[in-house]
């Protein structure tokens, strides 16, 4: 009996079906679909990306990318992966450049909000991943828990809650938001 290899997929292949209107992922080179998240979870987008924008922009320290926006992590086979959120540092990627296909550039911050079909252990695994990429900072959004817990690449995990001010740690000294304003509707 002879088993057949599914056929990898590349980043161009995947702009391509988005276009064709498929949603989803890379993952060396395999498409994982994705769906709609619902209600709750883009309010928490705006929620916090409106500050998180906004503090970034007036300081001109990057860019803020939403969760449509690709990035490629891996090349032959190729991985493109989405962030729910994301910051990309000026250093990181200069604020005159334009790419119109996925980013080439790793963030310095990525936010994952866990949504109703989420389970937790994958989100944490995603969030494992950004950080072995070269991510400095990764916030894991629990709606239901209504909280943020912050993962380094080292140091211990820390967890905000409805009380506390989430703060951009070192990728964004000075950022600090009400955790309650981004659970707000």
């Amino acid at each position: 009996m002879t088993t057949t290899k599914p056929q990898l997929l590349t980043a161009d292949d995947l702009l391509r079906l988005h276009s064709e209107g498929v949603k989803g992922e890379l993952i060396m080179g395999v498409l994982h679909r994705k769906v709609s998240s619902g209600l709750e979870h883009g309010e928490i987008v705006v929620n916090l990306g409106a500050p998180l924008h906004q503090f970034v922009r007036a300081r001109r320290l990057g860019r803020v990318i939403g969760s449509d926006t690709g990035i490629q992590l891996e090349h032959n086979p190729d991985t493109v992966r989405e962030p729910d959120l994301a910051f990309i540092s000026a250093e990181r990627m200069p604020l005159d450049l334009r790419e119109r296909r996925y980013a080439q550039v790793v963030p310095d911050l990525v936010v994952e909000i866990v949504s109703p079909n989420d389970r937790p252990l994958p989100v944490f695994d995603k969030a494992q991943m950004w950080l072995r990429h070269g991510v400095r900072l990764v916030w894991i959004t629990d709606p239901e828990a209504r909280t943020i817990t912050a993962l380094t690449q080292s140091g211990p995990a820390r967890t905000f809650t409805e009380t506390d001010t989430l703060d951009g740690g070192d990728v964004l000294p000075g950022f600090t938001c009400p955790v309650r304003d981004i659970f707000e509707v």
